[in-house]
């Protein structure tokens, strides 16, 4: 992977967001070898709309906070259904659960490697 410690960070700042705001079974794939527009995805699931926006939110925010970056590029809020976020070296997919399951990006990218990432998980409100 190019650039790979810079990348990792981006990709566990990305994570870690997404797990902040209860994002659902957060994975990171490899793609660098296979597409040559990017290294990562970062993909995560929604319960709602709503959830979804939060979570597009809270990566937004931590990524210009620890990786000092906006994105390039963001598709998708309009309906919030599949949003996605491209900061080049990764790019960060936002699903609903029912479009994630269309889609099922994590079959069609199934070759390639996951990235071992640690995040965290969410502590319960008390």
């Amino acid at each position: 992977m190019t650039g790979a410690p810079v990348v990792l960070r981006r990709v566990a700042v990305a994570a870690a967001a997404a797990s902040a705001k209860k994002g659902e079974d957060i994975i990171a794939l490899d793609v660098g070898d296979i597409l040559s527009i990017t290294d990562a995805f970062v993909i995560t699931s929604a319960t709602n709309t709503r959830h979804v926006r939060t979570i597009v939110d809270e990566i937004e925010k931590a990524m210009k906070e620890h990786a000092s970056t906006p994105p390039t590029s963001v598709e998708g809020l309009d309906d919030a259904t599949w949003v996605l976020l491209d900061y080049g070296d990764i790019v960060v997919h936002v699903f609903l659960d029912e479009t994630r399951a269309y889609y099922d990006l994590d079959r069609l990218w199934g070759d390639v490697p996951r990235l071992e990432i640690e995040v965290p998980v969410p502590q319960a409100a008390t």
